[in-house]
C-alpha cells in the first residue's frame, strides 16, 4: 500500500484520524495468499 492509498482513504473521526474498516477489508481480501493477509491486517 502506497502512501498516495493511505492519503486518499484517511478520515477525520472526532479527534482521531483513520481508515475505515471497509477499505482494509478490501485491500486485506485482495491477496490470496493467508501470510501476505495477515500482514496486512497487523
Amino acid at each position: 500500500m502506497s502512501e498516495q492509498w493511505i492519503i486518499a482513504r484517511i478520515k477525520q473521526k472526532g479527534d482521531c484520524r483513520c481508515i475505515p474498516w471497509r477499505n482494509l477489508r478490501d485491500l486485506i481480501l485482495a491477496y490470496s495468499d493467508m501470510k501476505k493477509r495477515a500482514d496486512i491486517f497487523a
